[in-house]
């Protein structure tokens, strides 16, 4: 597990990294990268991400771009990034009268312990070492984690989702809720095979032809299954097979469902050869979940939905509140984006 990729991650759940400010500006005091309203970034900082995300190159045994090349330029943009949006976070969490504690930091440590490392410390730290962190080292990373998520639970506090909003989910994805209808059948599958390799239907036809006539005769389908067919899936356990309206070869599904229980099919082509079918069951009906049973789980799904769209929205609105309120050093500018096109009559 690379943790220290992780790095970039954290603010994943909340928003894409985004850039508030482009050119370099001689304001931005010696030893810092960027200055978020007034706040330094010093290169500190940056250089410890790049020195962990290095260490996270070579316990994957990859070379690490060396500086100057454009591929070491897009990591220290997306670390000077991340760490520009981490500050305006921390600004907004103030402002908002959010607070994390030490106690915090150790909750979502023991959780990390507990949920990836089945609450072996010892193999927490392990993967740390592997990456040239210590436990000490990841708890910045933690800590932005779990101010992310204090964030996230704030701004989305008031969302909610109402009935009405529920059946329409409901009625817009019935085929979730429902499932077709379905039986038992067995088939012999005969692919005879021409010297190209593919199938030749002609030979194929007429050795299902013949055992349709001992079928008829009164042959036993699950021997002549083992012996005969091509379907490596059924053949040893007598052809037998549950299908589900719609999940076969049309050939084989219209076949399938148009016979009576215990009725033989006569040899039926697909795409595979030809099928000798069997209809073991009767049709089981399609059913559909009523929405009572799937109520909770639509409103959960469709809460995460509208949380997630409430704080890209407030993020959007955050990144306009800080335009022109961050400045970076020359060398350290996120590029510039190019203009939209204008459209000409």
């Amino acid at each position: 597990m690379n943790l220290v990729r992780i790095t970039l991650a954290v603010l994943g759940a909340t928003a894409a990294l985004v850039a508030s400010a482009c050119g370099g500006s001689a304001d931005v005091p010696s030893g810092s990268v960027a200055l978020v309203a007034g706040t330094e970034i010093s290169k500190g900082e940056l250089d410890q991400l790049l020195d962990q995300a290095k260490q996270g190159y070579k316990a994957n045994k990859q070379e690490f771009p060396k500086a100057g090349t454009p591929e070491y330029q897009s990591i220290q943009t997306q670390y000077v990034a991340y760490l520009v949006q981490r500050q305006e976070f921390r600004q907004a969490a103030e402002e908002l009268g959010i607070e994390v504690t030490e106690k915090d930091v150790a909750a979502a440590e023991d959780e990390l312990v507990k949920s990836r490392f089945d609450g072996d410390r010892k193999e927490y730290e392990k993967a740390l070492k592997q990456q040239g962190l210590t436990p000490n080292d990841y708890r910045l990373t933690l800590e932005t984690s779990v101010l992310a998520q204090k964030l996230f639970d704030e701004v989305t506090k008031d969302t909610k989702v109402t009935d009405q909003d529920i059946l329409a989910y409901y009625t817009q994805n019935q085929s979730q809720y429902g499932t077709p209808e379905s039986r038992d059948v067995r088939h012999i599958l005969i692919a005879e095979k021409a010297a190209d390799g593919k199938v030749d239907f002609a030979k194929s036809k007429a050795k299902a032809d013949r055992i349709y006539a001992e079928l008829e005769g009164g042959a036993d389908f699950a021997s002549l299954a083992k012996v005969n067919s091509a379907d490596p899936g059924s053949k040893d356990s007598g052809g037998k097979l549950t299908i589900s309206r719609g999940q076969t070869v049309p050939e084989f599904d219209k076949v399938s469902f148009e016979l009576d229980k215990g009725e033989l099919s006569k040899p039926v082509k697909t795409t595979y050869g030809y099928h000798v079918i069997e209809a073991v069951s009767p049709v089981r009906p399609a059913k559909t979940t009523p929405l009572d049973e799937v109520k909770e789980s639509i409103r959960t799904t469709l809460l995460q939905q509208k949380r997630n769209e409430v704080m890209s929205a407030w993020v959007e609105d955050l990144r306009s509140e800080y335009d022109g309120k961050v400045s970076y050093a020359v060398g350290y500018e996120p590029p510039e984006l190019p203009e939209a096109p204008t459209e000409t009559q």
